[in-house]
């Protein structure tokens, strides 16, 4: 039997197999940011998988990255999850939050707390969409002052012990894809010449910081980290080789003390030295994910695995659209085609009604 389909332990997490639901934006939470009926369904139906780490949630108001994102800072917003943490775990699955600060990718008109915040005044490339449906470009964010730092990082342990208590079984810290914890880590995003800025270790910080507050509030066997090196997205831009291997190697071994669940790392070549020698430093499991341009197939999953090249993988596009990829992956049968149109949109259409064997 392939390791694919074998039983893992992420730290405190217990996988029944090792296919992960990759964090999928999907917007369903409404103007509040609320788990309704509609998130409580997707995520029971996908509850075979051997791990669930759901789509971006904001831990504070000024995090807030798009209208219709989950939140976990709220009474509201924690009741809600926990009816999904419920389901999933009635149909025998575990599931982690990840917790994101958008930083410089979003408005004030979406956050309604008057900023956004980034480490850097410097706006990110291109447009952001408004609540009444137009689109304006990022603005210049407000550079985050030292004596700010620990308010950011207080808000990522609020919505770690938020998530606890609503039932969920970790966490996962977003510091990929071109948010707040990611600007820190890019030169290009992160022009700053105090402790938090200039030499890879100091773009490093705050990561470690977060981390580390977010392991002693809630274990560091229920704490994850997300990176995506080398992504060049939404202008966390990081293309000197030297700098990024410096840079995610200082991160791991600051982080390997910890003693991590897990390290979930989105990179087109896992196999390649750099993701190598970042699963190795940082001293915990490891979770691959290739990314929306190599979408993750039966067989590159069973190959990674195999090969040893990590301990999980991370499926984004087939586990949105199969309900019980698990079963479609274990008996090789035929799978359903995601439909790109509905990925984004209000509704149940494209989100619940895939349909299963």
């Amino acid at each position: 039997m392939s390791k694919l389909f074998t039983p893992l332990n992420l730290g405190a997490v217990n996988l029944r197999n090792r296919m992960v639901m990759a964090p999928l934006t999907r917007l369903r939470a409404g103007a509040h940011g609320v788990p309704g009926d509609l998130l409580v369904e997707h995520y029971r139906q996908r509850a075979s998988m051997g791990l669930i780490v759901t789509e971006g949630t904001w831990p504070v108001r000024e995090g807030r990255t798009w209208i219709g994102q989950p939140g976990i800072e709220t009474a509201e917003q924690v009741a809600g999850w926990r009816r999904v943490a419920d389901a999933v775990h009635a149909e025998g699955g575990a599931i982690v939050m990840q917790i994101m600060h958008g930083g410089r990718i979003s408005h004030s008109e979406i956050t309604g707390t008057g900023r956004i915040v980034a480490p850097s005044a410097i706006a990110a490339p291109g447009e952001v969409r408004l609540p009444d449906d137009s689109k304006a470009d990022h603005p210049v964010p407000h550079a985050l002052t030292a004596d700010e730092i620990p308010g950011i990082i207080a808000g990522f342990v609020a919505a770690a012990r938020n998530a606890i208590e609503a039932g969920l079984d970790g966490v996962e810290i977003h510091s990929a894809n071109g948010y707040l914890v990611h600007q820190f880590l890019s030169p290009v995003s992160n022009t700053r010449t105090d402790e938090y800025g200039g030499s890879p270790a100091n773009r490093a910080r705050l990561a470690i910081e977060i981390l580390t507050a977010v392991a002693g509030a809630i274990g560091a066997d229920r704490t994850g980290l997300r990176i995506s090196p080398e992504h060049n997205i939404q202008g966390a831009l990081e293309t000197d080789p030297a700098d990024v291997a410096a840079t995610y190697t200082a991160l791991a071994e600051g982080l390997a003390p910890l003693g991590l669940a897990f390290v979930d790392i989105l990179h087109a070549d896992p196999a390649g030295e750099l993701v190598q020698k970042v699963r190795h430093a940082a001293a915990a499991p490891t979770i691959v994910n290739t990314g929306f341009g190599t979408p993750t197939t039966r067989e590159s999953a069973l190959a990674l695995l195999d090969d040893g090249l990590a301990e999980a993988v991370a499926i984004g596009r087939a586990a949105l659209a199969n309900p019980d990829l698990v079963a479609r992956w274990a008996g090789e049968a035929a799978e359903n085609a995601p439909d790109p149109s509905t990925f984004y949109a209000p509704g149940a259409r494209g989100y619940t009604d895939y349909p299963a064997l």
